[in-house]
C-alpha cells in the first residue's frame, strides 16, 4: 500500500508545483521554496522529494522541450496528479481541523484556516 500521508516538506513542494504550473521543474521549485520560506534547500533534497512524490503517485512528470540556454538539455516538468490533489486537500483539512480545535486560536475564529 502506498503511503498517502504528506510530510511538511512534501506538502510545500506539492503546493509549489501547483503554483509554478508549467515552470515546475526542480531548480525553479528549489528557488521558489527559498523565496517563499526564507530557508535554503539543496537541489538534491528537491530531486529526491520530487522522485518520492512521483513514486507515491502524487506527481507526474514529462520532459519539456530542449533549450539553447541549457545546452540542448530538456527540463523535467512536474504536475500534480488527482491523487496528489486529494492528498493536499486531506492535509489541509486535517490541519484546519486541528487549528480549529486549539483553544488559544479557536476562540478568535472558529474557521481560522477555512478557505
Amino acid at each position: 500500500m502506498k503511503d498517502t500521508r504528506l510530510g511538511e516538506f512534501e506538502e510545500i513542494i506539492l503546493l509549489l508545483v501547483g503554483i509554478l504550473e508549467e515552470r515546475a521543474y526542480a531548480f525553479q521549485i528549489a528557488e521558489e521554496f527559498e523565496s517563499q520560506t526564507g530557508k535554503s534547500v539543496s537541489i538534491g533534497a528537491t530531486h529526491s522529494t520530487l522522485d518520492r512524490l512521483c513514486k507515491k503517485g502524487f506527481l507526474t512528470s514529462k520532459l519539456g522541450k530542449p533549450t539553447a540556454v541549457r545546452g540542448g538539455r530538456r527540463k523535467r516538468i512536474y504536475t500534480i496528479s488527482a491523487s496528489g490533489e486529494r492528498a493536499l486537500i486531506a492535509s489541509r483539512d486535517l490541519r484546519t481541523s486541528l487549528w480549529n480545535q486549539f483553544p488559544a486560536f479557536s476562540k478568535f475564529s472558529p474557521n481560522l484556516y477555512a478557505l
